[in-house]
């Protein structure tokens, strides 16, 4: 018989109201390039990469995910070396 055990961690919110480390508000540069079926209000800007990501909530998982534009391409503010 074999367990499997799934979990998830979800950024827990200040009490001050601050966005929890890393979420950024979105530049209307990126935000208007963006692909609308994003969830923008969960993006941050990872220093690895200088690339955009966001949280992506499915039917089955939650999943990181890089912000693209319409055509595809990550949203970064440097580039890909």
């Amino acid at each position: 018989m074999f367990l499997l055990g799934l979990a998830a961690c979800e950024p827990v919110p200040t009490a001050d109201g601050a966005k929890p480390q890393g979420l950024v508000t979105v530049p209307e540069s990126v935000s208007s390039i963006a692909a609308s079926h994003q969830d923008l209000s969960t993006a941050r800007l990872r220093q690895q990469d200088g690339c955009y990501w966001y949280t992506h909530r499915g039917p089955v998982e939650t999943t990181e995910l890089p912000l693209r534009t319409d055509n595809g391409s990550p949203i970064c503010t440097r580039p890909a070396t």
